[in-house]
């Protein structure tokens, strides 16, 4: 099993939380998922987004001006749709490379902004159809962080404790493997390091790495599918998703998108020894405080 991981927020621009998402794919989908989603990029824009420097991450497609663009005028059918946001993107393209100044049609504009919102949707419905999990940690932009350098967040740490019981839930021998969008190096170096001590050095990491490779793999987000489509899923969810305790506003014309990101959510159940329950397990929560439990208990203490 594959943990695909992206974030957004973290660079705490208008975001209104910080989003820890991960898409979980068969190996065995994984492939026949990235060519569903290589075959909408054709359907919808008529050409792959690579070929004329676009990444489909959530920044780029779900701005604010790529719906005001796709409000501005009646649903294109489709297959002029496609035609007109095909020569939107070239003409970006072709600018990008040096080439003069090229005007857009407002049907371009409205074109591409429609067809960018329903490639979205298709390639969201593309996941849920390829069994795929979403497992997302959404913090507050306030929560109180550790100054140890050494330690894992909490975020992190309750993520791999979901894949985890999701891996148990599978099967009794799977096993799963991380894999981030690349980070500067210093800091990759670091997140390695607290993997490595929270995987080797905690009763709690030590017991799950017998199904999660503590050392993840990191790759070019724009050369990987599957990671741009866990950016996505952070986007929706910072924008469009909100759980108990969180009051931020949300972008409505996001919530859909949200929705069904949301209902590939893993849900699990756990027997609690304490008080002879069974307990569901849910693969997004919110956190608060971001602190170890005790930096949390010495704090309550004081």
């Amino acid at each position: 099993m594959l943990f695909f991981i992206d974030e957004s927020g973290h660079d705490h621009g208008d975001a209104p939380y910080e989003v820890l998402a991960a898409v979980a794919v068969a190996e065995g989908d994984l492939w026949n998922l990235i060519q569903a989603i290589r075959a909408a990029e054709i359907e919808f824009f008529g050409v792959h987004l690579h070929e004329v420097g676009v990444e489909f991450k959530g920044k780029k497609l779900l701005k604010n001006k790529t719906f005001r663009h796709a409000r501005q005028g009646p649903e294109i059918e489709p297959n002029r749709r496609r035609d007109l946001a095909r020569q939107f993107l070239l003409k970006g393209w072709r600018e990008a490379q040096g080439g003069l100044p090229e005007g857009r049609s407002k049907d371009e504009f409205t074109a591409y902004g429609q067809a960018a919102r329903a490639f979205v949707v298709r390639i969201l419905e593309i996941c849920a159809g390829h069994r795929a999990k979403t497992f997302a940690a959404l913090v507050d932009t306030k929560a109180p962080r550790t100054p140890d350098p050494n330690l894992l967040r909490r975020d992190y740490a309750f993520l791999f404790q979901r894949f985890y019981y999701y891996l148990e839930d599978r099967s009794p021998t799977e096993m799963g493997l991380i894999v981030f969008d690349e980070l500067e190096k210093a800091k990759s170096r670091v997140l390695i390091q607290q993997m490595a001590r929270y995987f080797l050095e905690t009763e709690k990491g030590y017991q799950r790495s017998s199904r999660i490779v503590p050392e993840p793999f990191f790759v070019h987000s724009d050369l990987t599918t599957a990671v741009q489509l866990a950016d996505i899923v952070a986007y929706c969810l910072n924008w469009g998703t909100r759980l108990n305790k969180m009051k931020e506003p949300t972008r409505k014309e996001i919530e859909p998108l949200a929705t069904i990101a949301f209902n590939m959510r893993y849900v699990g159940k756990r027997f609690d020894e304490s008080d002879g329950k069974e307990w569901p397990v849910y693969g997004m929560f919110y956190v608060e405080d971001l602190r170890p439990k005790q930096e949390r208990e010495a704090e309550a203490e004081k």
